[in-house]
């Protein structure tokens, strides 16, 4: 710039101490929120996890980025709101993601991943590596908890990952009115942990297709724990007679879905219904006459 100036300013001292000022900026950045995360996955060890489950088919004479380092940056970038592959040839100098992957932030020669190095790493994905992506979610899951849990909850939610452009098996999802993928993500509902999550098209899965992850990944968690008992929740979205043929004879598991309304469901739910209305009515008339907030909603 033909105006900076390169010197430094110096002011009167204090006492002990020089003040000057310096106007090259350093080493600067505005997402701090990097090293958090890499302070958690320390700790959870969900990268290592993750890179150890890909196997890795680049030469390692020409390899400068390790899967897990390129795990961790991608992971950080997207947490911080930079979801598109190419805001990495920016984000490779910032000096908060590369402490997040333990690179030393003013060597030059430590700078991180660029964006075609992610586009190669994500075209070199198979469907064997997807798969056992999938299970490393749940090999976490299951070694976050010290011992076998009672119970847990598992509730499928299908989640819209809005595309641009030409990305393969992106649909229009009328639902959602978007060009998009649909992965299918696993929560337990109770600590409301990630269990898995499987990538997969923009349009609706057929029931044999959830049915299939379903029974595998119940198959799973039940070798691991044979004691547990598994309730599965979803609503109308996945309850089709393939997922709940897979897992009606199931030992210690159960399932609750929500249905679309109809005729012969309204009508045997109208018991049921009406005893709901009736306590929602107690309810609120004794908030009322206690001066407390009405409930918002109440349970049979």
């Amino acid at each position: 710039m033909p105006y900076s100036t390169p010197e430094q300013l110096r002011f009167p001292p204090l006492p002990g101490d020089t003040v000057r000022a310096d106007f090259d900026g350093g080493a600067l950045s505005s997402d701090f929120g990097a090293l958090l995360l890499r302070g958690i996955d320390r700790q959870i060890g969900l990268t290592e996890r993750l890179a150890a489950a890909m196997h890795d088919r680049r030469h390692p004479s020409y390899t400068d980025h390790p899967l897990r380092d390129l795990f961790a940056q991608r992971i950080s970038q997207i947490a911080a709101g930079y979801a598109d592959g190419n805001d990495a040839n920016s984000l490779r100098h910032d000096p908060m993601f590369q402490l997040s992957v333990e690179r030393f932030p003013l060597d030059p020669t430590q700078t991180l991943a660029s964006a075609p190095t992610f586009s190669r790493l994500e075209h070199s994905v198979t469907r064997t590596a997807l798969y056992r992506l999938t299970q490393a979610f749940v090999d976490h899951f299951i070694a976050s908890s010290p011992e076998p849990p009672a119970a847990i909850v598992l509730d499928l939610d299908p989640a819209e990952d809005p595309t641009q452009g030409q990305q393969e098996l992106t649909f229009y999802n009328h639902h959602s009115q978007s060009h998009c993928s649909l992965p299918l993500c696993i929560f337990e509902g109770t600590s409301h942990a990630l269990v898995t999550a499987c990538l997969r098209p923009g349009k609706r899965p057929p029931g044999a297709e959830n049915a299939m992850i379903l029974v595998r990944l119940l198959a799973y968690l039940r070798r691991h724990w044979p004691s547990t008992h598994i309730l599965v929740r979803g609503d109308s979205h996945v309850a089709t007679p393939e997922v709940m043929e897979g897992i009606a004879h199931r030992r210690l598991t159960d399932f609750v879905f929500g249905l679309g309304g109809n005729p012969v469901l309204l009508r045997h739910a109208a018991p049921a219904m009406q005893e709901a209305r009736g306590l929602f009515q107690q309810r609120t008339a004794l908030a009322h006459a206690s001066g407390e907030q009405p409930p918002l909603s109440s349970r049979v």
